[in-house]
């Protein structure tokens, strides 16, 4: 009997959001484990002072790399099926163009950084990481394609596969002694694993000559959305900048360890939903109550999945941290359980982010997204006069009072406003 009740309410969660959640998932399970292996590895060799350098590095390719976060993919994803092809040759030739800026630019960068921090250290290693832009426009298209079909399971396994090889050698390099270059070389050697897969996985390829039309189309979609993510890499970096500039590397080093031994098993979750959803949004956007359904339901299994590991990590924070990374780490302890908290109310904003694209609406994200950033950057400069653990109090009550807010308004604005409009 009890075994009949639990598979009729499988079958009732059962759709293909929650299995491609579910690859995803799995797959960031895996890269989590093995996170966790490197990060204790990590923990043991790497000092404070490695992690922050580490720390500006990673800080500065994501930075750079959020330019290629231009709404492309995401309308190869959403496009109608009679221009997909047109737009496809159009968005591989524009790659190109973008990420050989973005190397360039990466380059130039390096040498301002070295003298802002007053550390030549960080040019080679940062020059070396921009590397990885030129092999990203091979698989790009293809990726973006794969995500349109639902393959998410070519897209996990192959995130698997890459992060979790990063993850290892990291492990390994740190034990040899190499300092914060265990973080960044591992991050070089590995590109070449999604350029491979991905391509060998979709038959699509380039032909023709380099072309520059529906690039205006592009360009014109894509704008909202390079400046939404543009937005949120900011937020995602800001406060390592805050404390790496007013109090310093070491701090930076504490921080970047609490923020990522707290908040990464969370962001992988988040990772995988926000993947997940646009898409299978966007196939029942003909259809306004499957597609409220549709939302509705994403909403419940992001409840059911993030707020109980959410609840349980930051719980036994002080318990695993001083046995699993050692006792030098214990400061970092209250940093990461705020940090942590702050996860709760991410997804449900992320979700309604991808609730506006999928009815054409990136400006009012965009709009929201200025509101949020002005608001987020100035209570953590308020809360820097407090240290770190300032910072990460300003980082839980910011997430925690406006994030709700948004949701709730997109939900009212959509549900109330676009699916009437549509309807009639």
């Amino acid at each position: 009997m009890l075994f009949n009740i639990l598979k009729a309410k499988l079958k009732q969660i059962d759709s293909p959001f929650v299995r491609n959640v579910g690859w995803l998932g799995g797959s960031g399970a895996v890269i989590r484990v093995s996170r966790l292996i490197t990060t204790v590895i990590l923990a043991r060799f790497l000092s404070s002072y490695d992690y922050g350098l580490a720390a500006i590095i990673l800080t500065t390719n994501e930075f750079i790399r959020v330019f290629s976060r231009n709404g492309v993919g995401i309308r190869l994803i959403q496009g109608d099926e009679k221009q997909l092809e047109a737009l496809s040759q159009s968005a591989y030739w524009l790659n190109w163009v973008v990420f050989a800026g973005l190397f360039g630019l990466q380059c130039g960068v390096a040498f301002p950084l070295a003298w802002f921090y007053d550390d030549k250290r960080l040019i080679l290693p940062i020059c070396a990481m921009a590397l990885n832009l030129l092999l990203i426009p091979f698989g790009l298209v293809q990726a973006a394609l794969l995500q349109r079909e639902g393959r998410f399971k070519v897209i996990a396994l192959t995130e698997m596969l890459q992060i979790s090889t990063d993850n290892i050698l990291s492990g390994i390099l740190a034990f040899f002694g190499l300092g914060m270059w265990a973080i960044v070389l591992p991050k070089i050697l590995v590109a070449p694993i999604w350029v491979y897969i991905i391509i060998k996985n979709h038959a699509w390829r380039p032909h023709g000559q380099f072309t520059t039309r529906h690039w205006g189309e592009l360009f014109q979609f894509g704008r909202n959305i390079l400046g939404v993510e543009l937005l949120y890499t900011l937020r995602a970096n800001l406060d390592y900048l805050i404390i790496g500039r007013f109090l310093s590397v070491e701090a930076l080093g504490i921080y970047y360890f609490a923020f990522n031994a707290g908040l990464g098993i969370s962001l992988s979750v988040m990772s995988s939903i926000k993947s997940a959803l646009l898409p299978h949004l966007c196939d029942a956007r003909a259809h306004p109550q499957l597609f409220k359904a549709r939302y509705y339901h994403s909403l419940k299994t992001i409840g059911l999945i993030l707020i109980p590991l959410v609840l349980l990590q930051s719980g036994l924070a002080p318990f695993y941290v001083p046995l699993v990374f050692g006792h030098k780490w214990i400061p970092a302890i209250p940093i990461l359980i705020l940090i942590c908290l702050s996860a709760i109310s991410r997804p449900f904003a992320d979700s309604a982010s991808q609730l506006l694209l999928a009815v054409d609406q990136p400006q009012k994200d965009l709009m929201w997204n200025l509101i949020f950033t002005a608001i987020f950057a100035v209570g953590l400069l308020i809360g820097v006069h407090w240290q770190s653990l300032g910072v990460a109090f300003a980082v839980l009550l910011t997430h925690l009072i406006c994030l709700p807010v948004f949701t709730l308004w997109v939900m009212r604005y959509v549900f109330r406003t676009q699916l009437q409009y549509n309807e009639i």
